[in-house]
């Protein structure tokens, strides 16, 4: 009976697992280094700022306003502190509590979590923008009539939340007035008048009021 007989020299794999490590990492190693010099190569066309303040110009409530800001500095601070314009507060500064919010671009957003610099060249509306003494909002004038606010330091951002709101969902129902708010707080605990005042300012804007 005869036996198979084994090659004496069999033929070695083309590659090895040493070898395929290698590779990868002499092939990791190449791209990394190619994505880092894509990088350093995008950031030597960017154009630094800073460290001291740079001039920027701010379209606010439809119209420039021209300032010198650090490129730290947040839209909040700016508006406070360089512009006057105080209704937005900066509270918890965190982007937490909504008592800054502002409108940017038809959008409500915390002015405590914008750089000023970051917000060049769009649309910023703050309560000023649409409320006077002389000629309220329907929803500043809802807050008076529903007693929506007690000590007042969380209304102005409340209102620009709600304008915004009520710009995008003209005819709310109760519950989509409490979902559509929850990003501002009221320390107060006003909210059934909040919510009451925003659903009285709806109707008031659909019927051809003030908008």
């Amino acid at each position: 009976m005869s036996s198979r007989k084994e090659p004496e020299n069999p033929k070695k794999p083309s590659f090895s697992r040493r070898g395929f490590l290698t590779s990868v990492g002499v092939t990791s190693g190449a791209l990394s280094t190619g994505l880092l010099e894509t990088e350093a190569e995008a950031a030597s066309t960017t154009a630094v700022m800073g460290p001291g303040e740079v001039p920027i110009t701010l379209q606010i409530n439809g119209r420039p306003y021209k300032v010198s800001v650090e490129p730290r500095t947040t839209l909040c601070d700016t508006l406070r502190h360089r512009v006057e314009l105080t209704a937005a507060k900066r509270v918890c500064d965190r982007g937490t509590c909504g008592a800054c919010s502002v409108i940017v671009d038809g959008k409500i957003m915390y002015s405590c979590t914008l750089l000023a610099v970051d917000v060049v060249g769009r649309q910023i509306t703050t309560l000023e923008g649409i409320s006077t003494p002389a000629k309220m909002h329907p929803v500043s004038k809802a807050f008076v009539n529903n007693d929506a606010q007690q000590c007042g330091y969380c209304t102005p951002g409340f209102v620009m939340a709600s304008k915004a709101f009520l710009d995008r969902n003209p005819n709310p129902t109760y519950e989509e007035v409490k979902k559509g708010l929850g990003g501002n707080l009221c320390r107060c605990g006003t909210y059934v008048g909040i919510r009451k005042a925003v659903l009285e300012a709806a109707k008031e804007i659909k019927g051809g009021s003030n908008a």
